[in-house]
């Protein structure tokens, strides 16, 4: 019998795709789907000619694998991995690999990676990156999970990846082994979220133009090209180029009749609540899914249109230099959401005791992701020349170049401000970024209202950090303080 290199269950878009990328490099790949018609329908149709095998049954395709086994689950996030562990494990053997390659939510794979382990089998739990046409000719890919599945997966792993620089066959792929249990979808996870933020800053950088400056889309589309062929170079700003360029058959151009609600899957809203359990200010993803949340109160929004009121949304002065501000804005905002992404990622690691390879996971992001870009080749520099940097804010790299933006970038969000056009990104990455500098915050008074009215207690400038003082304001409020302070 045709032994294969790895098995694959679920053959939606993606999963056919991972499927025919890895027969292009030269790997036998046997397949299952839950409805076992689509099986016949895909060796049949896409995959004819190819040496794919099918099968009828997670037993055939046990049977079908080179041991150790692996087996990739390409299936709907939740339950339905769940299923289809406690399915396969009966068909397996000691250091058979489970792999979930969809978009898990990391606290399952961990849950997920120990229960596996138990039964003497290894789990890999994987982000996947790059969309359809990623799957199909280069995603990438952030494994991570049982340590001792790696040498069994990457030699596929790393061949199927895209290559960085981005399409050069003989680059270094976007993809290697990320950490334990669920160290590959957090970082994923992380990776979702900052395409969210990428999404909005974009959006609203197109509505000051279109709405503050009155551009056409040709000249919207025209403005994003020449952005792309600069500093903000990324798969996102190539895509808003084009899109805004786009017209149908009708000449109709699209994007005008787009329905303005986003969608969006959930990873986003866990990479904001991931920072909100570790005390992470993650303001600019968390400003983003709020974006979304807005739009979708779109029967709301109407009817506030016709009783709220606001200034005149169009802009006054000289449009070429506000473009360039603008362009400066974007490129800031970009890099305090980055900034604040690898605060989340060196938290997790802190939490968890993932060794993250911080260098190494932009270097992943560097091609086949959704946000892939030559900024990310930045951020590896500057991990490459300080493995233990804290913040990407104090890298000299970034620092000069925020330095350099920020007189833009305030003027760009002081102006949408003046004209009443909403960029929650833009703001809150200046907010973020005025409070990080600032020696000293106004905390200092929000801890005395909480020791006012609750007895919290406060620590003091002139004693050691670990002191706690309790000042009874009134004179009426007593010694007794709270039990619990968290700084």
């Amino acid at each position: 019998m045709i032994q294969a290199d790895i098995g694959l269950i679920g053959l939606a878009v993606m999963g056919q795709n991972l499927v025919l990328n890895m027969d292009d490099h030269g790997f036998t790949v046997a397949v299952f789907n839950r409805t076992t018609s689509v099986v016949d329908e895909f060796l049949a149709g896409n995959a004819r000619g190819t040496k794919v095998i099918a099968a009828h049954s997670l037993e055939e395709l046990a049977a079908l694998l080179k041991r150790p086994r692996r087996i990739m689950l390409m299936v709907k996030a939740g339950q339905a991995v769940d299923d289809f562990i406690e399915l396969l494990i009966p068909h397996l053997k000691a250091g058979d690999i489970i792999i979930d390659g969809g978009n898990s939510n990391y606290g399952d794979t961990m849950r997920r990676a120990a229960y596996v382990e138990s039964k003497g089998l290894l789990y890999v739990g994987t982000g996947v990156s790059g969309g359809e046409e990623g799957a199909r000719h280069g995603p990438s890919i952030m494994p991570g999970g049982s340590p001792a599945a790696w040498s069994h997966v990457k030699p596929i792993f790393q061949a199927i990846a895209a290559k960085a620089p981005e399409g050069d066959p003989n680059g270094v792929p976007c993809c290697d082994w990320v950490g334990e249990n669920g160290a590959g979808h957090f970082v994923k996870m992380v990776h979702n979220g900052i395409e969210y933020g990428d999404m909005q800053i974009i959006a609203e950088a197109y509505h000051l133009m279109k709405e503050g400056l009155g551009m056409s889309n040709d000249e919207m589309s025209a403005v994003f090209g020449e952005w792309n062929a600069g500093k903000l170079a990324s798969y996102l700003i190539e895509i808003t180029r084009d899109i805004l360029a786009y017209r149908d058959a009708a000449g109709e151009q699209v994007v005008d009749f787009i329905l303005d609600t986003a969608g969006q899957k959930g990873t986003g809203k866990w990479t904001a609540v991931s920072s909100l359990e570790m005390g992470i200010p993650l303001t600019l993803i968390g400003e983003a899914v709020y974006a979304r949340f807005l739009s979708a109160l779109l029967d709301e929004r109407a009817a506030a249109a016709k009783v709220l009121n606001g200034p005149n949304p169009r802009y006054g002065g000289d449009q070429a230099a506000f473009i360039d501000a603008l362009r400066d804005a974007v490129y800031a905002s970009k890099i305090a959401s980055y900034a604040q992404g690898y605060m989340l990622m060196q938290a997790a690691a802190g939490e968890y005791k993932w060794n993250l390879n911080y260098g190494g996971i932009a270097l992943m992001w560097r091609g086949g992701c959704i946000i892939r870009s030559a900024f990310l080749g930045k951020i590896k520099e500057a991990f490459d020349e300080n493995p233990a940097l804290s913040n990407l804010l104090l890298a000299p790299y970034f620092a000069q170049e925020v330095a350099a933006a920020q007189p833009a970038w305030r003027r760009v969000v002081a102006t949408a401000i003046e004209l009443g056009i909403p960029v929650p990104a833009m703001a809150t990455a200046l907010a973020f970024f005025d409070g990080y500098r600032r020696e000293r915050l106004p905390a200092n008074l929000i801890q005395a209202l909480r020791d006012y009215f609750g007895a919290h207690t406060y620590e003091r400038v002139d004693r050691p950090r670990g002191q706690f003082f309790h000042t009874n304001w009134t004179g009426e409020g007593g010694d007794v303080t709270a039990g619990m302070y968290v700084a």
